[in-house]
């Protein structure tokens, strides 16, 4: 099969519909029917998945998720999502730095 198709709870009645879809070798589609999705934008609901969380989803298929996570291997996508987990691991550091440096900052001006 190159064709996932998952039910997401999100802000709506409605839940969203997410759909994989392995075009060629290395492409792989993944679509989101949330209004962020339907634009192109950042989409919690495939990232969701793409982590294997299930808290969301309502369809029947949680044991779908192993072949998802076949279908992102050696994708355009995981190599995107790849720059995505490695930057927000760098955010997450310089957040920690900051922190450190205005707590040290705030220390240096009460002496």
């Amino acid at each position: 099969m190159h064709k996932l198709v998952f039910l997401v709870q999100g802000s709506q009645i409605e839940p969203y519909r997410v759909t994989f879809e392995k075009v060629s070798d290395n492409n792989l589609n993944a679509y989101c029917t949330c209004a962020a999705g339907q634009i192109g934008q950042y989409c919690k609901h495939r990232f969701w998945l793409m982590n294997g969380e299930i808290k969301a989803l309502v369809s029947d298929n949680e044991h779908e998720l192993p072949r998802l996570a076949e279908l992102l291997a050696g994708s355009d996508i995981e190599t995107a999502y790849q720059r995505v987990i490695d930057a927000e691991r760098i955010a997450d550091a310089a957040k920690k730095q900051l922190a450190r440096a205005k707590k040290d900052l705030a220390g240096a001006m009460r002496r």
